[in-house]
């Protein structure tokens, strides 16, 4: 993991914090990842804290299940960005799949998954997912 902070500036002329992490895609590259959002959104809350207390949590679980999919879905490197906007937080999964994600139905008796594109779309202000000849990028952008 290696982590790298930036400094942008908005509009406004304020300060925003930006942070970029690449994993090996491994399977403890998932807590990683949310470890790696996780002291984004101090760094962040610090300037300017969250709009409700939630946001925090929804940004963590979207990071969370991004990675978690990246990892079981498209194996290899994976590269996670993270920027505050000027009303959230946008979030860039880039993975190795050139495949999109689909929603699979949750089948909770089943006990394997399902439900995580579907959280995914139902806490974000908006998801796009971009394909490129190396994988794709998921964008998602969650309010904060």
């Amino acid at each position: 993991m290696a982590p790298e902070s930036r400094r942008d500036r908005t509009l406004a002329g304020e300060e925003i914090t930006s942070r970029i992490a690449s994993f090996p895609g491994e399977l403890h590259d998932v807590t990683d990842a949310r470890l790696v959002a996780e002291e984004f959104l101090f760094d962040l809350a610090r300037a300017s804290a969250p709009s409700a207390p939630e946001h925090w949590d929804d940004i963590l679980l979207v990071v969370t299940e991004l990675a978690a999919n990246a990892v079981q879905y498209a194996p290899g490197p994976f590269e996670l960005r993270l920027r505050r906007t000027f009303d959230g937080v946008h979030v860039v999964m880039h993975d190795t799949s050139v495949t999109e994600p689909a929603p699979r139905p949750f089948h909770p008796h089943s006990g394997g998954g399902g439900i995580g594109w579907h959280l995914i779309h139902t806490l974000c202000d908006q998801v796009s997912v971009v394909t490129h000849d190396d994988g794709k990028d998921i964008h998602v952008f969650l309010p904060w």
